[in-house]
């Protein structure tokens, strides 16, 4: 380390990677914030994809960000605006700039600042060359031309030296954070082993970044963020829709099942389908359907021959599921419905965050089809969560919608990985052969039927859409008999309140001012906000949903304790909705926000602090 390097110590610091689709913004992101998760930070991530597949080349729609906080502590959120931000072309620039940070570092790739990709992104004239930047540490840095001339007499040909100029912008980035490129060496020589020629310049291009921040005059700081003290064990970084491809496969081997998913590809669930088709190791069976019918369907069916059986999907795939979903509520057969949340209507956002599919989920099908709705709330409880929902529809003998979101499917952070013994039994209710089966016979206390498998002697019996007799499972149309199907449906999942936990408060237990109540994705942002007020002294406090329906069976009593109830959710007020139905006698104020985006900590603050200066 240069004599003349200032460092200096920081907290937590966020950092901004963003260029055209194929530059590698996503892929350098990663690499950076795994290699600080092995140093002990603390770290969440934001990939923020383009919406269209093929956007024009320099073009702001076509532009692809990754944000990356790592942090002395656990950390709950990606940031909300970045310290450092790498724009890798103008398009980038203008996309990103309202994410940086008065005073941020901010990395250009000036060869592709030309006349051309200036008009592309919509500039009048080149914004290096006027006062748009002047509140930020610009650092201009020729970096296509340093990656041709560090790959010259490399053998490659153009396209390819040129896409190893990603690895340029990491050197420099990890130079800046004192961190090593030992890991992202391994990374590249692994990912590349059958291409020893291309692995070889993606290593030579990051230790020339390196070398050469080490050497610019402009880059003479080093950001030190300690390692986080966070409790012992196993950590690998995860993203939201891995690990619920995890919680499902933890869940199937503990129920002693064979597991299948049968699903559609849609963004931005489709992650889950790959990860589970790589692990045929296991058992895993997996279908890639002709569309979101198929896809439920052969999931039903997959359940009826004794499957833990998952479909997944977004808001648009949840709407064509919608029938299928029904017949299992009546066929009462376990069937987990995964719905990533993506902006909408119709086609919408594809690759952006919301929150607003929650009154599909509760009430999305013809006539009364109660169904349980549970919602993670990180990326690494996205497995805690699949696993619930498995042990919930095994158990209760009912499909289970789990809602997880675009933040938290596509959004990492370091994650401790269980222990299979620690993970709670579960337990198929399977009819045996020998006994006196009736289909919709049930447990007395829970009112859940027992599961019978096709082909064991004796078992033989009748499910399907239309409405069946009471215990013996004969078709029926008698009107009296419906009502008490509906009925007994209705109280099977009332019943499940009683096997989840009661509803959290992170702050007063005694009540107080102001309860902030939210669901699902925005836990990390609202329980940072309330952390920040409670510490200057602010009566704050959080509670934070993520059993939907049922509800915590102590949610009446956490909300008497408070004066005033403030939900917080990315869509217009749908729990809210949802409360008012249930606990019509409390007043719910809304924040809400419908962007695409997560909220951001601050703009939570604001409002928080203004409602309670009334």
């Amino acid at each position: 380390m240069s004599e003349q390097t200032e460092v200096i110590d920081k907290k937590n610091i966020v950092i901004r990677f963003s260029g055209d689709s194929g530059d590698g913004m996503q892929l350098t992101g990663q690499q950076f914030s795994d290699a600080a998760a092995l140093f002990g930070n603390g770290v969440s991530t934001f990939p923020d994809y383009p919406a269209e597949i093929r956007a024009p080349q320099g073009t702001v729609g076509g532009v692809s960000g990754f944000q990356v906080h790592i942090g002395d502590d656990a950390v709950k959120t990606p940031g909300d605006y970045a310290d450092v931000l790498v724009a890798m072309n103008p398009a980038a620039l203008k996309a990103n700039l309202r994410w940086a940070k008065k005073g941020a570092t901010i990395i250009v790739n000036l060869d592709a600042f030309n006349d051309k990709n200036i008009e592309k992104a919509g500039y009048k004239e080149n914004p290096l060359e006027d006062s748009l930047l002047q509140d930020y540490n610009v650092v201009p840095v020729r970096i296509t031309h340093l990656t041709e001339e560090t790959l010259k007499d490399s053998g490659l040909d153009q396209k390819s030296i040129v896409k190893c100029k990603n690895m340029f912008a990491l050197g420099m980035i990890f130079w800046m954070f004192d961190r090593t490129t030992e890991h992202t060496e391994k990374f590249i020589n692994t990912k590349f082993a059958k291409k020893p020629a291309v692995a070889a310049a993606n290593v030579k291009v990051l230790e020339a970044g390196f070398n050469y921040a080490a050497n610019v005059h402009a880059l003479a700081v080093h950001f030190n963020v300690a390692p986080a003290h966070i409790e012992k064990g196993r950590y690998r970084t995860i993203t939201g829709n891995k690990a619920t491809a995890w919680g499902f496969m933890a869940a199937a081997e503990k129920a002693g099942l064979p597991l299948f998913c049968g699903s559609y590809p849609i963004t931005p669930a489709t992650d889950i389908l790959h990860e589970l088709a790589l692990r045929r190791d296991l058992g895993v069976k997996t279908y890639q359907a002709e569309d979101e019918i198929a896809g439920i369907c052969t999931s039903i069916g997959a359940s009826y021959v004794g499957n833990l059986a998952i479909t997944t999907t977004s808001g648009p795939g949840l709407a064509l599921k919608s029938e299928a979903a029904g017949l299992a509520v009546m066929a009462e057969l376990p069937l987990v419905i995964v719905d990533v949340q993506r902006g909408g209507p119709s086609t919408g956002l594809p690759t952006k965050t919301e929150q607003a599919d929650l009154l599909q989920a509760l009430y999305g099908r013809n006539g009364e089809s109660p169904m349980p709705v549970i919602a993670a709330s990180t990326p690494g409880n996205c497995f805690d969560y699949a696993f619930r929902a498995a042990k919930i529809a095994v158990e209760h003998m009912t499909p289970v919608v789990l809602l997880t979101d675009g933040y938290l499917g596509n959004g990492a952070q370091p994650w401790k990985i269980p222990s299979m013994k620690d993970l709670p039994e579960i337990k198929p209710n399977f009819a045996k052969e020998g006994e006196d089966y009736k289909p919709y016979a049930r447990d007395p206390e829970t009112f859940v039927r027992k599961w019978a498998l096709p082909g064991t002697k004796g078992l033989e019996h009748r499910i399907g859409g239309l409405e069946k007799v009471n215990v013996t499972g004969e078709i029926s149309y008698v009107p009296e008999n419906h009502q008490i199907m509906v009925d007994l449906r209705a109280a099977k999942v009332a019943k499940i309140a009683d096997s989840i936990p009661e509803q959290e408060i992170f702050g007063s237990q005694d009540g107080g001012d102001l309860l902030v109540v939210g669901w699902g994705g925005t836990y990390g942002h609202l329980y940072s906000v309330v952390r920040e007020l409670r510490e200057e002294g602010k009566d704050v406090s959080l509670a934070h949903f993520n059993y939907i329906n049922p509800l915590p069976k102590n949610t009446e009593a956490v909300f008497a304790k408070f004066k005033r109830i403030l939900v917080c959710e990315l869509n217009l007020g749908q729990f809210a909705a949802y409360l008012r139905s249930k606990f019509p006698h409390f007043t719910y104020e809304q924040y809400n926000k419908v962007a695409g985006l997560p909220f951001t900590v601050v703009e939570l603050k604001e409002k928080i602090t203004e409602l309670l200066a009334r």
